[in-house]
């Protein structure tokens, strides 16, 4: 699915096969349109009134109309506003969503939603907000299915209808490398992090990539200087994880690229060990077995680590791990 410009003529009229094709995804959403009100009758959405609404949106420049389509088909429309006309509001906002009805309950909602919050992310957007009709409850669960949390209610600025206003925090993108590093016996390491908006947790060694580094160098750099073990060998990759967490006070979606090494079984050592412990909130680390892993009632980063390193040990070794 693809996420483009709603395209004009040089007279700035929406092409006739087009306006045919959104004319149709609006009608097909007959139960909204009774909500919203937009058009004088649900049931006789004519083309020149999808071109007149269309008009009215794409001549303000802050204004973005995205048309979504997948296999050539068109499954969505999504509008878009840069900047509130409320300066106190330093949002964007999504002011329309819709999915043709025959493509309900595929994914497209949900899979358009978070092209456009990529898309403000990339802006360097930190949130996004959006309006649901207070009678329209199926909005209202489908937004906050999706992380929206209500922040206000009050009338729509258009027609005055009662709305909830809701928003959602765009954590910033942060690439970071780790390793598993198991044992002979096949125990593996975890430091107990001091989490800002979780508390204390275990996880794997390792932590942000510095510019220009790959996921491998960052995470084996990692843990030179959380471990001092300077002799981990590159091993395969177990997983990229995604999750959100806080850090330095800013919300983050963080990808850790999760690889798998072997190693003696032994403890940090390093001069430079509880500064660095210090630095990134460490507040001790051990071994852990598979049994405990899969037993304990701690969070442990990422989950289901045991299933992942038994299904890793199946696998049988990677480049540059000993089987």
């Amino acid at each position: 699915m693809i996420l483009t410009p709603l395209p004009l003529t040089p007279d700035h009229d929406i092409p006739a096969p087009l306006l045919t094709e959104l004319t149709a995804l609006y009608a097909s959403n007959r139960e909204f349109q009774a909500l919203s009100g937009d058009f004088p009758d649900p049931d006789d959405i004519r083309p020149e009134q999808v071109a007149a609404a269309l008009a009215k949106e794409s001549a303000n420049p802050e204004i973005e109309v995205l048309l979504a389509r997948s296999g050539g088909r068109l499954v969505g429309v999504v509008i878009t506003l840069a900047r509130h006309p409320d300066p106190a509001d330093p949002d964007p906002w999504i002011g329309l969503l819709m999915v043709d009805a025959s493509a309900h309950g595929q994914g497209y909602g949900r899979r358009i939603a978070g092209q456009v919050e990529e898309r403000f992310r990339r802006d360097g957007r930190t949130a996004v907000r959006l309006a649901v009709l207070d009678a329209n409850p199926k909005g209202l669960a489908f937004w906050t299915a999706l992380g929206y949390e209500v922040v206000a209610h009050r009338p729509d600025l258009q027609l005055g209808r009662p709305c909830s206003v809701l928003r959602k925090p765009l954590p910033t993108v942060r690439l970071a490398g780790r390793v598993a590093v198991l044992d002979p016996d096949g125990a593996v390491f975890l430091f107990r992090y001091d989490g800002e908006d979780i508390g204390p947790h275990w996880a794997l060694p390792g932590g942000g990539l510095e510019e220009d580094e790959t996921p491998l160098e960052g995470a084996l750099r990692e843990v030179r200087e959380e471990t001092g073990w300077g002799d981990v060998t590159p091993g395969r990759l177990l997983c990229v994880w995604e999750h959100d967490f806080t850090r330095m006070g800013h919300r983050v979606r963080q990808h850790d690229h999760i690889y798998v090494s072997h190693g003696a079984h032994r403890e940090p050592t390093g001069p430079h060990l509880a500064a660095e412990h210090a630095r990134d909130g460490i507040l001790g680390g051990r071994w852990w077995s598979r049994e405990e892993l899969r037993t304990t009632a701690e969070l442990v980063w990422p989950p289901h680590l045991a299933r992942l390193l038994d299904e890793a040990d199946g696998a049988g070794p990677g480049p540059g791990e000993r089987g």
